[in-house]
């Protein structure tokens, strides 16, 4: 028979390995304008919070030189750091709150045994479906006429405390952990709280972490509760300081609101920073052999 000599066929590009450089390309440059598009908004504020008053409702998109100057009128004339410095007590109080009953939580379901487990879990499961809107009324009669907690800090970090996320990530980062570990330490006199502390808490720092970072935003975001539950304006958060820039029929420094936003999100993208590493591994579908 006879054999037909040849050259292996080339790729569309002429070389070999040019037809997945070049969707290598196509898939950086989709990936460049998602980043552009989703960042717009993000930029835009950023080139008005360094303008002029006067300018910043032009069409005129380059940077100027008023930042500080916007930043120096809502930092001390209305008050945005004392408000930054509230919603950070918040923020830190709920993360911490919420991080330590989730793991009390988690660890009940999983390693202890009490009639209707099922059932509770699946009450803990079933309130994630009901924000925060649908029970503002009912919470709003508890806190200020049962509790007497309005215009208070507890009145906007005890009622989310509890994490049914945080509950339902450390339940299953729990049940991943071999039980060998929980009887060892049964044997050698180990307590709950003791198990908690010294082994499931070192083995669970990235979940911990993941929980921080979204527990932290979610605290530090709160809107509704906080302009309904607090009146008076020396405690109130940084979102609802940002909502009194905008004055309603007058004129609005939107140089200042402008800066007063960007400055806001510096905490949140702080946390993120910082536990960036721990979020995308306590996330992850796959765990570290």
């Amino acid at each position: 028979m006879a054999v037909k000599t040849g050259t292996a066929p080339l790729s569309r590009a002429g070389k070999p390995g040019g037809g997945r450089r070049g969707q290598s390309w196509t898939t950086h440059l989709a990936l460049v304008i998602a980043v552009i598009i989703i960042s717009t908004p993000l930029i835009f504020a950023l080139i008005k919070a360094t303008q002029e008053s006067s300018a910043v409702l032009s069409a005129n998109m380059l940077p100027g030189g008023a930042f500080f100057k916007n930043l120096g009128q809502v930092w001390f004339d209305a008050n945005l750091g004392r408000y930054m410095l509230n919603s950070t007590i918040v923020a830190i109080c709920v993360t911490t709150g919420k991080t330590i009953l989730a793991l009390m939580a988690a660890l009940a379901f999983v390693y202890f045994r009490f009639p209707f487990k099922g059932v509770a879990f699946t009450l803990v499961l079933l309130s994630l479906m009901l924000p925060t809107e649908v029970l503002i009324i009912a919470l709003f009669d508890l806190v200020s006429q049962d509790l007497k907690w309005a215009n208070t800090y507890t009145a906007i970090i005890v009622p989310f405390l509890a994490s049914a996320t945080g509950t339902f990530l450390f339940r299953q980062h729990f049940l991943n952990i071999p039980t060998s570990l929980a009887d060892a330490a049964r044997i050698d006199g180990c307590g709950p709280l003791r198990y908690l502390t010294h082994i499931l808490i070192p083995m669970s720092w990235n979940t911990i972490g993941a929980l921080a970072v979204i527990q932290f935003v979610y605290a530090w975001d709160q809107y509704i509760w906080p302009l309904v539950i607090m009146q008076q304006d020396d405690k109130q958060v940084v979102q609802v300081g940002l909502r009194k820039l905008i004055e309603v029929g007058g004129q609005t420094d939107w140089g200042a609101v402008m800066a007063g936003a960007i400055v806001t999100m510096l905490p949140p993208l702080l946390v993120f920073t910082l536990l960036q590493e721990q979020f995308s591994r306590g996330f992850a579908l796959s765990e570290d052999k």
